[in-house]
């Protein structure tokens, strides 16, 4: 069984996506770590995200990488949207995620194009949203918490543009595939929101 969580920076699909995985029984992949680490890599020998060759360059990484705290940070996020746009990046990490959807017994996997591109045959699909100002908020509480200092108007920018980039971009844009349950998570608290995707899940399975 193959859950995709579509949706887009800080609405929530990542943690429930981990607990789909820990209610279901499934491995979960967070995909955009993979564009995190692409970007880190392009950053880390001083090349251009928005140039292909160096973002290209940046695809061939070790898998230890993916544990790396930095890479969860607001820079490197912003990385992850400029590399996200070449569809040569795009399709240097498919093969990998496909690999991971396609594992005996299934997987849960999230990220922006799951249920549209990655594993269009997912059993069930959620896309996942929040207003700006809910999800750059929720940032802004994550970012205090590990003592990172930064305005709140500027990660509510830096959200509204990756919002744009990842929209707007020609390969594989971020939308809901036509056949996902959407969950709009501005007013619920992390708990319902979980409890909201569960029970999506299992009517969905019930049909």
């Amino acid at each position: 069984m193959i859950i995709a969580v579509d949706g887009p920076t800080a609405s929530g699909k990542g943690t429930i996506a981990k607990a789909l995985a820990a209610h279901f029984g499934l491995p979960h992949l967070d995909t955009g770590l993979l564009y995190r680490a692409v970007g880190w890599q392009v950053q880390d020998k001083g090349g251009n995200p928005d140039n292909l060759q160096d973002a290209m360059a940046g695809c061939d990484f070790a898998g230890s990488l993916l544990d790396e705290d930095s890479l969860r940070s607001e820079q490197v996020g912003g990385l992850a949207s400029r590399v996200s746009v070449h569809p040569a990046v795009r399709q240097a990490l498919y093969e990998r995620q496909r690999a991971f959807a396609l594992q005996p017994g299934g997987a849960v996997l999230d990220g922006r194009d799951i249920g549209t591109v990655i594993a269009p045959e997912a059993v069930v699909k959620l896309y996942v949203t929040a207003s700006v100002q809910e999800r750059a908020r929720r940032r802004w509480l994550e970012l205090q918490g590990r003592g990172i200092e930064t305005a709140l108007a500027a990660i509510e920018r830096d959200i509204a543009a990756r919002d744009a980039r990842d929209m707007g971009r020609a390969d594989a844009p971020l939308h809901a595939a036509s056949d996902a349950l959407v969950i709009d998570t501005t007013h619920f608290s992390r708990d319902q929101a979980i409890e909201a995707a569960i029970e999506a899940v299992e009517e969905r399975l019930r049909h």
